[in-house]
């Protein structure tokens, strides 16, 4: 039921085992990895490196991979190489089957890429009769699980407490993943993507207002705040709404979480945070700021108290851009939370609140009588300040307002208009006959004894100068018994072989 969820969300699994090939099979339909409904199962069981290229590129028609529009896949290794996978990928669900025999000249040089483009265009993936150095390389080369992954997450049972003791997380039942994926890691990837453009977007804002005072103060050094409001600004002011804000954001439910596995489908293309919403952050930061600075500007510009005193003082100017900073950006995170508690409304309006407190406490006449020379302060509360702050949130506030509202309604209509009408396709049955599953798991294919032994598996260490090199005749002897005991268990004669080490 796990395995049928991931599948839902989009998820591939790759399943690496030491197992037969007939075991591996077997077990792949009855977990759902493979389903019979499947277009087709490739095997690939190539013996040398042209053969196993030649399986690789005839799967998937390489005519139309190569000549298609590139969408780059990076490989982290040395030396750094790309391959590029078509925007239209086949449609239909495969799925690979390799054992390690093939896979052992698959992950050398080039072919590397062949099989991780093939794969890459599979439902499911079976590398079986591995070693555990092959497995360290396949997951270094789709990076995805233990020591080779950013986050490897174990499952202890009766068996691999040794992976299970190499991940970072372990539970006790693979049916704890669906949570763990689809409703602990959705929330994760959404509050981190709401995180990341809030914090751009109020730090893009406070800082290009320099940026337009910097024309009328002759590009000096003069700040537009108060030099405690520039201190408090990101220590006081907005870290407690944004911390709540990646602690407690959900956009959904678990329930839904759960019912709509399609909803984790997103964060694999990074739909929430990429390079187009960082532009997003900026361009809206460059409106915000623009607003921010010179409505302010317009407002007191040559303005008069009722009792004749002149108001364009830079101590009021520096107040109302300040004030309307602090309220536009509280109301921007309010429109981004969609998940309301007691401690997001704290933080949120808290901030707010102990802002206009500290402010009382700075501007008031107390204060000023006080220390005249620090606290100078002439600006009141008077009918064009208040006028500069409401119409300074409102423009700031209308394209985020319009973007939301605007969207469901404008690009879900585009969107409909441009899909194509899905097309109907009629299931085939398997078609390597190889794959007709049987009761049985047993192999009855040559065993891997040449393969262990030629050293294509195991890592190459250098020899330091206190080890002991092993006679050539005793190894010879040991890998004479070695092939002999596999030869003998695959023709299902029990045999014992004393082995000398």
């Amino acid at each position: 039921e796990t395995i049928i969820t991931l599948n839902k969300a989009k998820i591939k699994i790759w399943v690496l085992t030491g197992d037969k090939q007939e075991t591996a099979i077997n077990i792949a339909y009855s977990c759902n990895v493979f389903e019979d409904e499947m277009d087709g199962v490739f095997m690939i069981e190539g013996k040398d490196s042209e053969t196993i290229l030649q399986e690789l590129r005839g799967k998937m028609k390489p005519e139309s991979l190569l000549e298609s529009d590139p969408v780059n896949i990076y490989l982290k290794k040395k030396p750094k190489r790309t391959f590029t996978m078509p925007e239209e990928l086949p449609r239909g669900d495969y799925g690979l089957v390799i054992n390690g025999y093939s896979l052992a000249f698959a992950l050398e040089g080039n072919l590397e890429l062949e099989l991780l483009r093939t794969a890459s265009l599979c439902k499911g993936v079976i590398c079986c009769r591995m070693t555990p150095f092959q497995k360290a390389q396949v997951v270094e080369l789709v990076k995805s699980m233990i020591k080779a992954a950013h986050i490897g997450v174990g499952i202890s049972g009766q068996e691999g407490m040794q992976a299970m003791l190499n991940s970072d997380f372990a539970f006790s039942q693979f049916c704890y993943l669906q949570r763990l994926l689809l409703v602990h890691g959705r929330w994760s990837y959404n509050r981190m993507c709401k995180f990341l453009s809030y914090f751009f977007y109020k730090n893009f804002v406070f800082t290009l207002v320099h940026f337009w005072y910097a024309f009328f103060n002759g590009f000096s050094a003069q700040a537009v705040y108060d030099t405690w409001f520039i201190t408090c600004y990101n220590l006081i002011y907005t870290s407690l709404p944004v911390l709540g804000l990646s602690l407690f954001e959900q956009d959904v439910n678990e329930t839904w979480s759960l019912h709509f596995p399609e909803l984790y489908i997103p964060g694999q293309h990074n739909l929430y945070f990429n390079k187009k919403e960082f532009v997003k952050c900026l361009i809206h930061g460059i409106y915000s700021s623009f607003v921010l600075f010179f409505v302010p500007m317009g407002t007191i510009y040559n303005s008069e108290r009722s009792d004749g005193k002149d108001i364009s003082d830079i101590q009021t100017f520096c107040l109302i851009v300040q004030t309307s900073l602090i309220w536009m950006v509280t109301v921007q995170i309010a429109l981004k939370t969609t998940y309301w508690t007691m401690i997001s409304h704290f933080f949120i309006w808290g901030s707010l609140g102990f802002y206009f407190c500290i402010l009382f406490f700075l501007y008031s006449d107390g204060l000023c009588l006080m220390f005249p020379s620090i606290f100078q302060f002439l600006g009141k509360a008077l009918s064009q300040i208040w006028l500069s702050l409401i119409l300074s949130v409102i423009l700031c506030v209308i394209p985020a307002f319009g973007y939301q509202f605007l969207q469901p309604l404008v690009f879900d209509r585009i969107n409909h208009c441009k899909t194509r009408p899905p097309q109907v396709r009629v299931r085939t049955k398997l078609k390597h006959p190889s794959l007709r599953r049987s009761a049985y798991a047993f192999s009855h294919k040559q065993g891997f004894g040449a393969l262990i032994t030629s050293g294509k598996t195991t890592k190459t260490k250098p020899n330091k100068k206190n080890s002991f090199p092993v006679k050539k005749k005793e190894s010879s002897d040991i890998s004479t018994r070695i092939v002999a005991f596999q030869e003998k268990s695959i023709s299902g004669v029990p045999s014992t072989i004393p082995l000398k080490f």
